[in-house]
């Protein structure tokens, strides 16, 4: 059995599970790639991943408004609206995909024995 975890390691707060910021959320991704890697001009990987998010981020915000104008009747062409949200779904396969090969990586570096 696994015993309760209690108050005498200190209060865990909401600061305890949060995760950093990823940079530039929601913003164009073209600005955010300039805007993080064209400042310092080194193309860092950190600059790469923000784009790479903000990317894909814009991709599945115009999927959610090109299915919404198709079933609003706004959208004449139902093949721009299945071609955007299947673009979105490319993409975030794609992302589930790097996800895993990350993790695997690092789960290699931290099971190599020195």
């Amino acid at each position: 059995m696994i015993p309760a975890i209690s108050g005498a390691i200190g209060p865990i707060g909401p600061s305890e599970w949060s995760v950093g910021s990823v940079g530039s959320i929601g913003q164009d991704p073209s600005a955010a790639v300039n805007g993080a890697a064209g400042a310092t001009g080194d193309g860092s990987f950190s600059g790469a991943l923000t784009g790479a998010i903000n990317s894909l981020e814009q991709t599945q915000a115009n999927a959610t408004t090109a299915s919404q104008q198709l079933a609003t009747g706004q959208m004449t062409d139902p093949t721009q609206a299945i071609t955007s949200v299947e673009n979105a779904s490319l993409a975030m396969d794609l992302a589930s995909q790097i996800r895993t090969k990350l993790v695997n990586a690092v789960d290699t570096v931290f099971q190599t024995q020195v």
